[in-house]
């Protein structure tokens, strides 16, 4: 049986690596885009057994273990904190307030951002918690 031997280059590319390669880009981009989210403010988040994935949004209230409000990573007052929220809200048109409390914060202060943001018309919320290990 005789083989031949050419030495022609391919006519055809194949597609077959480039494809892998774009997959695997796509995935990496989509595991690692939703820790993008999180902002500077290091708080304990209360723990929830049932835990969902929340929506992504940029109207995130933080409030600490010792009673300070941060929208994004900017310190505010209770007092200023329905004015900020409105400048931002107008910037990014977003109905959904996260809010990212410490879970030794007392429900009060919670319900205190709850109220400005309702005056400022968001009605959307999500309390953020982390997942509980069983």
């Amino acid at each position: 049986m005789k083989f031949t031997m050419s030495n022609k280059p391919l006519n055809i590319f194949s597609f077959s690596s480039l494809t892998d390669i774009v997959m695997l880009l796509l995935i990496f981009f989509l595991l690692t885009s939703q820790f993008v989210i999180s902002t500077g403010v290091k708080v304990k988040l209360p723990g929830a057994k049932n835990n969902e994935q929340s929506i992504p949004s940029k109207l995130i209230v933080t409030v600490t273990a010792d009673d300070r409000i941060y929208v994004g990573n900017e310190e505010i007052s209770l007092e200023a904190l329905a004015g900020k929220l409105s400048s931002v809200n107008k910037e990014i048109l977003e109905q959904n307030l996260i809010i990212r409390s410490d879970k030794d914060v007392k429900i009060e202060r919670v319900i205190n951002i709850i109220d400005a943001a309702k005056g400022i018309g968001v009605n959307k919320f999500t309390i953020e918690t982390e997942k509980e290990s069983f």
